[in-house]
Parts: structure tokens; sequence; C-alpha cells
């Protein structure tokens, strides 16, 4: 285990509210462990974004800057093979399995 340090810190009541939750339903062990993992998860979020930074740096650096065009035409093509999960939408907007036929 990491050694730990104490924090005094103000966050916003909605936030803090999600986590007092988290501990009355025994999804997280204390206020302090759930903002701790909170952290843990944003250093690792921080370290992906910087890791994609380099990757499309180096990307550029050898191929020349990605462009808006290709940045719609590759996202037209990754929806193009998009699966869906929890069911199409019908013309009125609703999902579910009336959406696709009843199988």
């Amino acid at each position: 285990m990491n050694a730990k340090e104490r924090l005094s810190a103000s966050v916003d009541a909605d936030l803090l509210a999600v986590a007092q939750e988290a501990v009355s339903e025994g999804r997280a062990e204390s206020v302090s462990a759930w903002v701790n993992e909170a952290l843990r998860l944003k250093v690792a979020h921080d370290r992906r974004l910087r890791a994609l930074d380099e990757f499309v740096a180096a990307f550029e650096a050898q191929h020349g800057k990605i462009t808006e065009a290709e940045m719609r035409e590759a996202a037209r093509r990754a929806r193009g093979r998009a699966v869906v999960v929890r069911g199409a939408q019908n013309s009125a907007g609703q999902g579910g399995a009336s959406a696709q036929g009843a199988a």
C-alpha cells in the first residue's frame, strides 16, 4: 500500500454527495478512498492523453498534418463499422427490439 497523506480540499457539493452515496451503497470504503480512486483515474486518463498527443505528433511529423477532411472520413468509416449494442433507434427516436423488428 502506498503511504497516505492528509489532504484538505474544497469540492463541488454535488460531487461530494455522489462520493457519500457511493460509500453508503458500499461501492466505496470511504469518501477518502473514493477521492483517491478518482485521482488515480484522472492520472491514468492524463497519461493516456499525453501518449496520444505524442503518437499524433510523431505521425504528423512523418506523414504531414492530419486534415479536418481526413478526420471526418475516419469518423465516417468508424461509424460504418460500429456495432449497435443497445438496439437501433426507430424514426420516433425510441430504441428497443421493436425498432429492429421482433425476433
